[in-house]
Formats: structure tokens, C-alpha cells, sequence
């Protein structure tokens, strides 16, 4: 039996069916991706099976006890307190807690917060936003849910959070749905497409690519069978038009067919069109763009996040930053532009620089002024190339219709403003192009049609991302973040650099494996008494880390004070290593001996 059935399903705000009479089955152990144009509903879906929703028509069943928890896609702004608060609150909205005792209940959020790495005391309000993720991610599990509901998991995650995500829904959650544009991510955990096209599901029990293909091949057909289909209707028109020269049965039957194709057609949706992006290059900046020259920067009374950074950028480089969160990312950026000066060295740039700055934050954007008011500064047109054009008509390129063009900036959704974002940068002749996570919220089809013109585009980019596909399209080398300042340059994608990391971990394991071999090469007495000593010192290791694990467990284990819990985490950290390399030299000397 399934998990959830959903049958008949229909659900609108107004205007045309966001769901329109769709079916849905979610079964054990799926792992299925919703994806969709922007605005087509799947937010919408996630939270009609959560419960925040009630469909138009339809009916939805479950199984007996059937629970669900949902990540939204934006961090709440109203969350308070600490960590070990917030992931609680998530129990009130469930009937989870009536099912265990309340020291049952304390000991699997206890649980769940040590899993997450996170500390139950930390005020929710001063975390990073990858921080505020796993909280968020906490008080989704706390109530063990039999569906978790995910909506845009990996916005505002940097690469590495990314990653650890991965990881942890792939052991440890066994039923999910989830929303994404990150394709790395829905290639690595999805087993199943979800496909929200215009109102209506289709399912598909493939991997991304597959379904690439297929979806590519489906609409080639209905555009075939819709021209055969005009083309029919527009030879009937022509025929009423010119007038029924006999009312016989025959021809009575034409006319209502006729009516039946134009009723058809009236209710035919069209797929969404893709956005008109077209950069504008600006004349030819010199040859050296910019170049740094042993800079370092630092906030008032803080150590400092960018060190002694050389670097030669030149035009036409296609640059990728990418580092943690809070690594000083958009800081190297304003540093590069001129924006903010280094405390120590200098930046000079080339002649005849053009920048044009795409901001994560769209700072720029002004949230009570429309559209049409944020690009065109108050006037009915701009110049494009050279040519005018009406505000209006610019900003249909980027899918605004002419209500849309005409609404305040406030009432935009995350995709939109971003679409926004865009129009305003390609409003603008460039020859270096800075942006700063441009790729948040929008669709693939978007990101796609980005990635072509960067790709294109005969100027010099500086980007900063975390979408791992998008930085293989499009950068020539990377520049990587590290701590205490440290910046280095990789020649090639994020994949080459993945690769490169991969090959230095083996050339390292192979080199200590023949290291090994050839300084311990017999088993002598000292190697017997290391071996004789190993089974002891792996169980005491293992009951240290049981009775860390009975302590952490304890209801009233958060009474306790946050240095002591810190302390008994990293411990726990520690005695996992410690067993793992204990479990290693044990086999290596049973090898020897042997």
C-alpha cells in the first residue's frame, strides 16, 4: 500500500488550475524529485500533502498514523530561542509527542541535535544560514516522519553543507519528496521525477538526464499534433466563414465539431517560454582586467578573512569563487571592484573596465517601486543595444507579463526577483561581469539559457556559487577560500578540482601503504604485542563511546552546561576516529603476520 495516494486533485488561487485533476502515489523508500517552471505549484504541493492546503477537489488518503514534516524553502523570520527550542516546536505541530513519554521525546530530540553537530544552546538568530538549515532540518525529524517534505533544501547552503546534506538523506531518510533547481543534488539522491508541467503530474522512474531526453521528445510531439490540430481548426473557420450553403444533418454535425475544437483549443495551455537573455558586450576592456597585488582585509577588531592574495585576472578569465559561508566570498568581490579598500596592498584595474554587479541580496532593488519602475528609473524606455525599447516589451523577455511588469517589487517570488535581477544587468552594456549567487531560485531552463550566454560572453566574470553544475558550465579555473585567510587558484571546473583532490588523497594512502611495507616488513615481537593489545584497546574505546552515547541520551542530559556538552561531541568525534585506525592497524598486522 502507498504511503500517500492522491487522487483527482485539483487546487487555484484564481486564474488557471496551479494542480488540475492530478493523481499522485508516494510509496516506501522514494526518493522523488518535484521539479517544475517557477510558479507552476510545487511549493503549493508540498504544502497541500503537508496539510497547510486544502484541495479545490479531490481526495487524498494515507496510511494509519501517517506523518509528514516540511523544510520550507525560506527561513522562517519569526523563529526565536535556542536550537534545542526550536527543534521542540516542531513536535507541537505533530501528534509525534502523544506517542512517546516525555523522556522518550527529550531523548530523541537529544539525539537527533548531537547527530546534526549542533549546539542545543546557540541562539537560532545567530546562526549562519547553513546552520539555520540543520536546525530547520532537526525540527523536521524530531516528529520521525514517515514523509519528509523538502522545498528548496540547499538555498543559502555553501558546497560543503551541500554535500553533508547529501550524505545525511541518504542514510538516514528513507521516504522523501523533495523540491530543487540544483541539479548535482537531484542527480546524486533522486531515484524518481516528479514532473509539474501546466496544471498536470507526470511520473517518471528515471534518472534526470533520462528524463531530459524524454520530457525534450513529449513536447516535440504535442507541438506536431498542435500544428496538425490548428492547421485543421483554421481549414474549418475558413469553411463556416464562407457560409453553410444547406442545413443538412451533416453539415450540423461540422459546426458542433467545430465547436468542440474551439472549446479544446480555449482550454489548451501553452508551455511557459523561456526568458530572452542577451548580454550586451561593452567595447573591449585591456588585456590585464585587474590585478591584486598581496592584499589583505579585515573587519574592525577581527582577525582577518582575506591574506596576502596575489592574483593577475585577465580578460576573458571566467572566475569561480567558492569557499564556506562567511569566508569573505562577496568580500573579495567588493575588494576586486573597488568597493571596499585593502588594508594592506593594492588593486589596480585595467583601462576601460565596464562592470556590471549582479547582488545575492538585491539590495538594489527597490521593494516598494513596480518592475517596470526598478529598470526603467522612472521612464517608459531604455536603450538596448543602441535602439529604444519600451520598458514593458524589455521586461516580457524575462517572462514579466504586463501585470506582473506593473506590481510592486515586495510582492515578487524568489525566482522573479532574480529574473529581475538579470534584466537589470543585461539592460547594461559590461565588459566585466560580477556575480554574486545568481543562480538561487531560478529554473533550470533559466539557468540554463544563463549559462549559454556566459559561456558566450567576451568580456571577464567573477562568479560566486554554490550550484556545482553551473560552475562546470561555464568557469575556466576557480579561486578556493580557505581558513585563516588563505586563497588558492585551481586551473579547470569543480569536477577537475573534486578530481585532483581525489588523486592526491590515493597518491598519499598509496605512498603511507608502501611506507608501511617497507619500514615494517617482518612481524617481529613488537608487532605481536601490538596486536595482542589491540583487541583490549578497541573495547575500551567502544565502551567509552556506549556510555558517552547512554550519557548524551539522557533526558536530562541539555541540563547540563554547553562547554561540557561541546567537550563530550568532540570526544565522541575523536573516539569514532580512534576506532576507525585502530580497525585499520589491527588488519594490517593480521596481513603481516599472516
Amino acid at each position: 500500500m502507498a504511503l500517500l495516494s492522491m487522487h483527482g486533485i485539483s487546487l487555484s488561487f484564481g486564474g488557471d488550475h496551479l494542480l488540475n485533476d492530478i493523481d499522485l502515489n508516494i510509496e516506501i523508500g522514494d526518493r522523488a524529485c518535484l521539479i517544475g517552471r517557477n510558479g507552476t505549484g510545487k511549493s503549493s504541493l508540498l504544502k497541500l500533502i503537508n496539510g497547510h492546503y486544502s484541495p479545490d477537489e479531490g481526495d487524498i488518503r494515507s496510511a494509519k498514523d501517517f506523518k509528514t514534516a516540511y523544510l520550507p524553502q525560506d527561513i522562517p523570520e519569526n523563529l526565536t530561542g535556542n536550537i534545542i527550542d526550536v527543534v521542540r516546536s516542531g513536535l507541537t505541530q505533530t501528534s509525534s509527542s502523544q506517542h512517546h513519554s516525555e523522556v522518550e521525546t527529550e531523548q530523541i530530540i537529544g539525539k537527533i541535535i548531537s547527530h546534526l553537530s549542533l549546539d542545543p544552546y546557540a541562539e537560532f538568530e545567530t546562526l549562519s544560514g547553513g546552520q539555520k538549515r540543520r536546525a530547520l532540518l532537526a525540527r523536521a525529524l524530531a516528529c520521525e516522519p514517515d514523509l519528509l517534505l523538502l522545498d528548496e533544501p540547499t538555498n543559502h547552503l555553501d558546497i560543503e553543507s551541500i554535500c553533508w546534506m547529501e550524505e545525511y538523506l541518504l542514510r538516514h531518510c528513507k521516504t522523501f519528496l523533495f523540491v530543487t533547481h540544483d541539479r548535482s543534488f537531484l542527480r546524486r539522491i533522486s531515484n524518481r521525477i516528479i514532473d509539474l508541467d501546466r496544471g498536470s503530474l507526470a511520473q517518471w522512474n528515471c534518472n534526470y538526464d533520462d528524463f531530459m531526453r524524454r520530457k525534450s521528445d513529449l513536447l516535440h510531439d504535442e507541438e506536431v499534433r498542435n500544428k496538425v490540430f490548428d492547421k485543421k481548426m483554421a481549414k474549418e473557420e475558413v469553411w463556416i466563414r464562407q457560409g453553410i450553403k444547406a442545413r443538412r444533418t451533416r453539415d450540423e454535425g461540422r459546426v458542433r465539431a467545430l465547436m468542440t475544437m474551439r472549446d479544446e483549443r480555449r482550454k489548451r495551455r501553452t508551455k511557459t517560454g523561456n526568458a530572452n537573455l542577451n548580454l550586451i558586450d561593452a567595447e573591449l576592456s585591456g588585456r590585464k582586467a585587474i590585478h591584486a597585488k598581496h592584499i589583505t582585509f579585515a573587519y574592525e577588531n577581527e582577525t582577518p578573512i582575506i591574506k596576502d592574495f596575489s592574483a593577475q585576472i585577465m580578460r576573458g578569465d571566467k572566475i569561480g569563487i567558492i569557499g564556506t559561508n562567511g569566508s569573505g566570498k562577496t568580500t573579495l568581490l567588493n575588494l576586486l571592484i573597488g568597493k571596499l579598500a585593502p588594508l594592506q596592498g593594492e588593486v589596480i584595474h585595467g583601462t576601460k573596465l565596464e562592470i556590471a554587479y549582479y547582488d545575492q541580496h538585491r539590495a538594489t532593488l527597490d521593494n516598494n517601486a513596480t518592475v517596470a519602475q526598478n529598470i526603467g528609473d522612472g521612464l517608459d524606455t531604455l536603450t538596448i543595444n543602441g535602439q529604444p525599447r519600451h520598458v514593458i516589451s524589455y521586461l516580457q523577455d524575462f517572462l514579466f507579463t504586463t501585470d506582473r511588469a506593473n506590481s510592486p517589487v515586495k510582492v515578487l517570488s524568489g525566482g522573479e526577483r532574480n529574473r529581475l535581477m538579470l534584466a537589470i544587468l543585461f539592460s547594461k552594456a559590461s565588459n566585466l561581469l560580477i556575480m554574486d549567487e545568481p543562480t538561487n531560485d531560478l529554473d533550470t531552463e533559466t539557468l540554463e539559457l544563463l549559462e549559454e550566454q556566459l559561456m558566450n560572453y567576451k568580456g571577464t566574470v567573477l562568479l560566486v556559487s554554490h550550484d556545482r553544475a553551473f560552475l562546470d558550465n561555464v568557469v575556466t579555473s576557480l579561486l578556493l577560500l580557505e581558513e585563516h585567510g588563505k586563497i588558492t587558484e585551481h586551473i579547470g571546473s569543480y569536477s577537475d578540482l573534486m578530481e585532483s583532490r581525489a588523486e592526491q588523497k590515493n597518491i598519499i594512502k598509496k605512498a603511507g601503504k608502501k611506507k608501511s611495507s617497507t619500514t615494517k616488513s617482518t612481524f617481529g615481537f613488537n608487532q605481536k604485542r601490538e596486536l595482542k593489545a589491540l583487541p583490549k584497546q578497541i573495547e575500551k574505546l567502544e565502551q567509552e563511546q556506549t556510555d558517552l552515547h547512554n550519557k548524551m541520551a539522557d533526558p536530562n542530559y541539555f541540563l547540563t552546561s554547553p562547554e561540557d556538552i561541546t567537550a563530550n561531541t568532540k570526544r565522541e568525534a575523536e573516539i569514532t576516529t580512534e576506532l576507525e585506525t585502530a580497525y585499520d592497524r589491527w588488519t594490517e598486522l593480521e596481513e603481516l603476520k599472516a
